[in-house]
């Protein structure tokens, strides 16, 4: 499309010609001819000019730039909408696929689409226009909310609840047993997991995510959360709204989590723990006690961000300082050999 529509279409501000033809989306490292990028750091612009895109999405500090430029207060959600707009059109074949398997007593929604080898459990709700893709599970008396999308070979356990646009990645996991056991002279006696799982509205699910069921109740998925691949949520966990979760995180059982918590990468999280809102835990730290709302911690255990930076930067200077209590010790005991003699 030219500029001047795509500037419309994401209500931004245009700097430059309105004609100029836009076949593409590219990003700052190799920009092509046709090609929109985005910035968030007007310093990169330079960069930008010298490149072979045809136009720039720029924050609203950029005033000017030798190529057209789409002014924008939030230039990364701009720029989302234009990878929307410019997005192939998915391969979702309308109706249900002849090799699929719905329960008779299932009920589907308008425009529902359910893939090669699926199968549909008995109770199973399906709302409109919900996406089922190849073998793809959704369980007995499972609740799948309008406009939800399950990616192929996603597992949707018994009795579990899906809010409305909830996205589910190849591989996912939702409502599988809580790892639970009662120690006894025999051995270990497995605790029956009755309780289920509710994602709310607009949350999605990575790739091979594995969101356990509560023992009793429901282990919650709060509204707009995001799960990044490879996630454990153990048993009766509580996760709030708007929270983000990257790769390889673990979460143990009865963990709680306010609004707006940001887990970094390979965060570990030990059981019956919270997090208040809005705290953020830096990559590959290890969580065995309660973190404050709004606090930042890394490390093992991990404590104040701000702590655990000195705590690092004093443990490189240990080489240095154990000379230098190895020399002290040396003129301590020349001294006193001295004073003996």
């Amino acid at each position: 499309m030219i500029l001047g529509e795509l500037a419309r279409r994401i209500e931004g501000e245009l700097v430059g010609s309105e004609e100029v033809e836009i076949v593409g989306v590219g990003d700052l490292s190799d920009g092509r001819p046709g090609e929109v990028l985005f910035i968030e750091k007007p310093e990169l612009l330079a960069q930008v000019e010298q490149g072979r895109a045809a136009a720039v999405i720029v924050p609203l500090a950029v005033k000017s730039s030798a190529k057209p430029v789409i002014r924008c207060t939030n230039p990364r959600l701009a720029f989302a909408r234009v990878l929307a707009l410019f997005a192939p059109s998915a391969a979702w074949g309308a109706g249900v696929h002849p090799s699929a398997l719905v329960a008779e007593n299932a009920r589907l929604g308008d425009e529902v689409s359910i893939g090669p080898y699926s199968v549909i459990g008995e109770d199973a709700v399906l709302g409109d226009r919900v996406k089922v893709g190849a073998h793809s599970y959704v369980g007995r008396g499972a609740r799948l909310s309008d406009d939800c999308t399950l990616h192929p070979r996603v597992v949707i356990s018994d009795r579990v609840e899906l809010g409305r646009r909830v996205i589910v990645h190849p591989g996912a996991v939702i409502g599988a047993d809580g790892f639970g056991y009662a120690r006894t002279e025999q051995g270990l006696h497995k605790i029956p997991q009755i309780g289920t799982v509710v994602i709310g509205d607009d949350v999605e699910v990575g790739a091979n995510v594995t969101i356990d069921r509560a023992t009793t109740r429901a282990t919650i998925i709060g509204r707009g959360t995001k799960i990044d691949n490879l996630v454990q949520v153990g048993h009766n966990v509580i996760i709030g709204e708007d929270c983000v979760l990257a790769g390889q995180v673990g979460v143990s059982g009865s963990v709680r989590l306010g609004d707006r918590v940001m887990l970094a990468g390979q965060v570990g999280i030990a059981d019956h723990v919270t997090i208040g809102s809005d705290a953020q835990v830096c990559a590959q730290a290890g969580v065995i006690g309660d973190v404050p709302a709004g606090q930042k911690v890394s490390g093992y255990p991990a404590r104040s961000h701000r702590e655990q930076m000195r705590a690092e930067a004093a443990l490189h200077k240990l080489p240095d300082l154990l000379k230098q209590v190895r020399a002290l010790q040396h003129r301590i005991e020349a001294l006193e050999k001295g004073k003996t003699g």
